[in-house]
This record gives structure tokens, C-alpha cells and sequence, in this order.
């Protein structure tokens, strides 16, 4: 017997309409460092509109999920090639069956066991997440996983103890007690405030120059004119 609209709506509720089932953040570290990192890759793609960033947001994957919400979402995850526009949670049926490319956990006392070892599972198993990070505020703790040959392989760190992302395009480690991008070459991915105070401090540090100059020019018109010598206009 087929199905009514009434039916079909019953089983699967209009997805545009459904809301994040995620907490709140564990303490204001935690708040602070996630908004760090939608901040600055923001910032860092600003010119790009063909991705998605999903801070504390509810993925929802099966009609099964969607009924118990036994699964709220990561703190972080990125997909890339898709629209870039708001989304009130993410919905991989309406998204062209798409799950994150890049998960990143940030562990609290009460997470933390779940995000080392049943999220990781569970990205590895269900949404076959490319990279998986998780990062302590507190502690400074940071790991890496990429999936290759179907599992998840440690990421190893460079000299800085910094770990490359190759979804990402740049390294994340800590900086100033923070989890941050960093550029191929080593350089910190700035916030836009960061930037604008570096744009202000360029502006200053030639004005100072242009200052300096002018006063050396000046001193060395007084020295020619002392000499009877008529400087050049």
C-alpha cells in the first residue's frame, strides 16, 4: 500500500526545519577556542564560497538518528566543496549524502574517553571522515588521524609539533596555549583582528619611515646650506 504525504512526513520530517540537538560548550576555554577556529579559517577563505563550516552543530546521518537524536554532532567539522550558506544543522540526505571531510573534537573531563575512542570509531566506521583532530584547552593535548588503507593512521608531528592537514592546506598546533593554522611555511593563520592590527602596525612603521626621512633630508639642507651650497628643489 503506498505511502500518504501525511505518512512519508511522519517518517521523515521536513529536514530544513530541524534544529541542532548540540550542548553548550563545556567552559569558556572551550567557547573561545572554537570560535577561534571558525574565526580564522573564515578569515583565511574569506574570498572562497564553496565550503562549510559546522561549529557545535548536529550532523544528522539516518531516518533512525533523526527519530532518537542519539547522536549530537562534533564541536568542529568542515565540508568542502559545497555551498557555502547557513544551515541550522547538517542533514547529509539533503547534502548530496556528504559527511565532513574534517573533524575536530575538543576534550573536556567529561568527554574526553568518548571523543579518544567511540567518536573516533564512529567517524572511522560511519562517516569515513578523511581527517579526525581532538585538542584538550586545558591540557594542550592534540592528535591526529588521517584514513588510509580503511583506518585511521596517526598523523606525526613536525618539529614544531605541529600536524599537517591535508584537507586543510595547513598545519594545526598550539600556539600561546590555543589551537591554530599555520601556513606550509611555518606562518600563524591570523584572526581578522590580528590582521587588521598587523595592517595598522605596517601603516605606523611607514610612517615612521616616511618620517625619518624626511627629517634626514631636512638635516642634510641644513648641512649644504651651512656650506653655502643651495640645496636642489
Amino acid at each position: 500500500m503506498a505511502l500518504t504525504r501525511q505518512q512519508i512526513a511522519d517518517l521523515m520530517p521536513d529536514a530544513s526545519k530541524v534544529e541542532s540537538d548540540k550542548p553548550q560548550m563545556e567552559s569558556s576555554l572551550h567557547y573561545h577556542q572554537l570560535a577561534l577556529l571558525v574565526t580564522c579559517l573564515e578569515w583565511w577563505w574569506r574570498d572562497r564560497q564553496d565550503f562549510f563550516i559546522g561549529p557545535s552543530l548536529t550532523i544528522f546521518y539516518s531516518r533512525q538518528q533523526l527519530k532518537t537524536r542519539e547522536f549530537s554532532g562534533p564541536d568542529f567539522f568542515l565540508v568542502k566543496d559545497t555551498v557555502k550558506r547557513p544551515r541550522r544543522s547538517w542533514v547529509v540526505w539533503e547534502e548530496e549524502g556528504r559527511y565532513p571531510d574534517l573533524i575536530i573534537e575538543l576534550l573536556s573531563d567529561s568527554t574526553a574517553e568518548v571523543d579518544r575512542h567511540l567518536k573516533k570509531q564512529f567517524y572511522h566506521r560511519r562517516f569515513r571522515t578523511p581527517e579526525y583532530f581532538w585538542f584538550s584547552p586545558e591540557d594542550l593535548e592534540l592528535a591526529g588521524f588521517q584514513f588510509r588503507c580503511r583506518h585511521y593512521q596517526p598523523i606525526t608531528p613536525n618539529q614544531a609539533g605541529q600536524l599537517w592537514s591535508s584537507v586543510l592546506g595547513l598545519y594545526l598546533g598550539v600556539h600561546q596555549r590555543q589551537l591554530r593554522y599555520f601556513t606550509a611555511e611555518g606562518q600563524l593563520v591570523s584572526t581578522p583582528q590580528e590582521a587588521a592590527f598587523q595592517a595598522q602596525s605596517l601603516v605606523e612603521r611607514e610612517r615612521e619611515r616616511a618620517e625619518r626621512e624626511r627629517e634626514r633630508a631636512e638635516r642634510l639642507a641644513a648641512q649644504l646650506k651651512a656650506l653655502g651650497i643651495e640645496p636642489l628643489a
